[in-house]
Parts: structure tokens; sequence; C-alpha cells
């Protein structure tokens, strides 16, 4: 639709990696299920897209292509408008204006840049992204998450093939194929970003989001690899977990298949060197190990990291500086952060899943019910959309003491969507942490509000 000129809205129950085609034509998305941090939103809010995630009152009917709201029922080409700042969605169209930046908001920001003593980077993995958040004034790339680097459909193969292959053999050839792709990724984002810091987390999907679901899929993935469809669906169904969000995913997947984050090691330190050459400002890459919660996971995956960054450095006759650290984003590593700090050279604080794993409630499902929850006043905010400063703040808190202790120069910084809100950056500046990072377009926002926590503080 979009390439015979119209303009769509794509309206799912909830997005998964094979909607990013759809996401990319449409003008806004629509999910009924989801909240602040789900898939849909966290896309949608990366491109600069409007969403209306978590719409719990609709339902979508994918077999009559129907969307059924109170009292409406509105078929596809029907006209809808959706407002991502209020949540809304309207029947028919809405006047719409088109947001400008006056002169007066750079004036604003160049004080706001004065002000602030935390730097303000930007959550991105494509040069798009990148481009954006350096246009909008970030100083870096705070989360590069390398899994969205495989939602087109000539990755997605790929990614699925080293999934399901059952041998280190057969996910060793896949990743071969996955090498040249993300060092052309990471040359890109280093150029864009001329020398500031990148912060580029290995690989952390949940596997469900990428095994093939349709019986297409199947058939496409399986004469990829050689094997038969029965074979595949087999192993697709060994891999199922009931709760995918706590299971295979983060540095678990790392310890299982070393080679992945051997893999992404390789990419990462010859795009450093590569980029390097081509603008003459010298990369220091920040690789970044997920979901770790005990000291010796850590120690696990950077034995191999940094064995791989010696190889490439070897190779090329050249030595470069790098750092090794960790997301935190389990209550344990907050509680333990004085005995990982002694391997990690930086945290970054995930706080979308330390919210969900603290609070023990799916950042997925809760809307549901957290709306009502704040309704009848028994929280004020969605913890999702800002930080629960009595809670996770205490563990945040908790983990940036701890990390000092053992190593005082150990970089902080916050690379949840809270990263972005003004309420959790004030936080953020009493706690001390170094810099936060955001989406590209909500870098503007994290200026101000860093410069006014700054001023507040002072």
């Amino acid at each position: 639709m979009k390439a015979i000129g119209k303009r769509v809205i794509l309206v799912r129950v909830e997005t998964s990696p094979e909607d990013i085609h759809g996401m990319h034509a449409a003008e806004g998305i629509l999910t009924t299920r989801g909240g602040m941090t789900s898939h849909a939103a966290v896309v949608a809010r990366g491109m600069g897209k409007p969403c209306v995630s978590g719409a719990g009152s609709l339902r979508v009917d994918y077999k009559t292509e129907t969307l059924i709201g109170i009292g409406a029922s509105l078929k596809k080409g029907e006209i809808i408008t959706i407002d991502g700042g209020a949540g809304q969605v309207l029947k028919g169209s809405v006047p719409m204006l088109q947001p400008e930046l006056s002169g007066d908001f750079g004036t604003l920001m160049s004080w706001a840049d004065v002000a602030r003593r935390m730097k303000v980077r930007a959550n991105a993995e494509t040069p798009t992204d990148a481009k954006t958040a350096a246009s909008f004034g970030a100083e870096g790339i705070g989360l590069c998450r390398t899994e969205h680097m495989f939602f087109d459909d000539e990755r997605i193969l790929v990614m699925r093939e080293m999934i399901l292959a059952d041998t280190e053999a057969g996910r060793r050839a896949a990743l071969a194929k996955l090498l040249p792709m993300q060092r052309n990724d990471f040359v890109q984002l280093f150029e864009i970003m001329a020398g500031l810091p990148v912060t580029i987390r290995l690989l952390d999907p949940p596997l469900h989001e990428f095994l093939p679901k349709s019986e297409d899929e199947i058939a496409e993935v399986a004469e990829a690899m050689d094997v038969s469809p029965e074979k595949l669906r087999l192993r697709t169904e060994a891999l199922h977990e009931f709760n995918p969000m706590l299971g295979h995913r983060g540095c678990r997947l790392a310890i299982t298949y070393p080679e992945i984050a051997e893999m992404q090691t390789r990419a990462i330190m010859e795009a450093a060197l590569e980029a390097a050459k081509d603008t003459g400002k010298p990369v220091v890459p920040e690789i970044m190990v997920p979901l770790v919660g005990l000291k010796k996971e850590l120690d696990f995956v950077k034995e191999r990291v940094d064995a791989v960054a010696a190889q490439v450095m070897k190779e090329r006759g050249v030595t470069i500086k790098y750092h090794v650290g960790t997301m935190i984003e389990l209550p344990r590593a907050a509680l333990r952060a004085h005995v990982i700090a002694e391997s990690a050279e930086f945290f970054s604080f995930g706080t979308n899943d330390l919210t969900q794993t603290t609070f023990g409630i799916s950042r997925d499902d809760a809307a549901s019910f957290l709306e009502i929850y704040r309704q009848k006043g028994v929280v004020d905010q969605d913890p999702f959309v800002s930080l629960d400063v009595d809670g996770v703040g205490e563990l945040v808190k908790m983990a940036a003491e701890k990390g000092r202790a053992t190593r005082p120069d150990i970089k902080l910084g916050i690379c949840g969507e809270h990263g972005g809100d003004p309420a959790s950056i004030h936080f953020c500046e009493k706690v001390g942490l170094d810099y936060v990072s955001c989406s590209p377009f909500r870098v503007p926002i994290a200026r101000l509000a860093a410069a006014q926590a700054a001023i507040m503080k002072g």
C-alpha cells in the first residue's frame, strides 16, 4: 500500500522482528498488547514514529482484517489517527501540524550544554539512528542492540540458520556469513560517531523472536540449511521456552555458544581499526556483556573477547584500546556489583529489564493492570515510563556505590528507556552517573533535563 502512495498505520496484536518492513513503511504503529518498553514502542521511538502500544480495549481480528473497539468496527482501508503522546486512537482523519525546531531551540540547547554535567548518548544500531542522534547533539552511542541489526529478510534467514544449527560447525558456518555484515554495520557507526564512545551490546535476543513461525518460514530456513522441514520443526520445538525473557538470552547465549561472542568481537575490533584509519579519529570500542548475574559469567565471556581482540591486533600489527563492561539489569548484579566490578570496566544500567526483574512483572503484559493501579492510586506512575526511585533506584544507587568502591574510575551510565525521562534523569544526576542514553529523538529532552538536574543539585 505504501508503494502505491497510500499512508498506512500498521495494526498488530504485538509486533515481532518479521514486522520490521511494515514498521518502516507505516506512518505509525498500533498494538493491542505491550507497553512503553515493548518491541513496537522501542523500535518506533528509534524511528521517530508515533506508536500506541498496549491499547487493551481494542481487539485485532487477523482473519477478517478488522479492528474492533468501543462501539466501532473498522476494516482494513478505513482511516484512523493515532496520538503516540496521549495514547489515543481516533476514528477518521484529524488535522495535524508538523513540529518545527526554531533558531531559539539551538540557543536553549547551547545554554543546556554549558550547564549540564552528565553526557547524553543515544541508543542506536543503524546509520540512520546514529545520524539522527548526532544531529540532535548526542555525544556517542550508549547502547547498540546488535540483535536489532538482523531484522531484514536476508539477515534474519542467516540468523535463524545460526540459532537452529544443532552443531558448532553449523553455527560457525552461519556466523561466517554474518561476520562481514556485522563488521560493515560497526564501521558505519564508528565513522558517523567519529571518535565518540560507542557501546556495543553483545547479542541478546530472546530466541523466540527469531525462530521461524509459519510453515513457509520453516521451509525457507530448511532449504538454506539443507535439512528437512520436519527436522527443523523438531529443532524449533526443542528451543521453545515458556518464559523466554528470563530464558536462554544475554550472556547465557554467549556461554552456551561462545562462537557468537567471538564473531562479534572480531567484527567490532576489525571495524574499529578500519574506521580509525578512514576518519583519522581513534576508536575505543566499549563491549558490553548483557544479563550478567554472576562474576563468573562475565569472566567467561570476557576471556573470549580478550582472546579474539588480541588475535585481531596481532594479525593487523596494531594495538588499540577497548573496554569490556556489563549491563546491570538483574537485582543480583546490583547486589554483587562490588565483585562484578573487579572484571567490568563500566556499568550500564539496563533499567527496562531491571524494573521487570525487580517488580517481577512483564513489561509486555503489565500495561493491562498498571493503568488501573495508577488510576486507583496504588502507583503514581508506570515504573516502565518513569524510574521507580524507591525500589529500582535504590538498586542503581547501591550498584553505583559498590562499583566505585572496587573500581573508583568505573564509568557509569543508564541505557534503559528511562534515559529519556526527565524525572529519571534528575535521579541519575543525584546518583552521579556519568551519562544517560536514550532514543535519538529524545536526546534534546535529555540534554535539557540533565542541565536542569545539574542546576537544581548545584
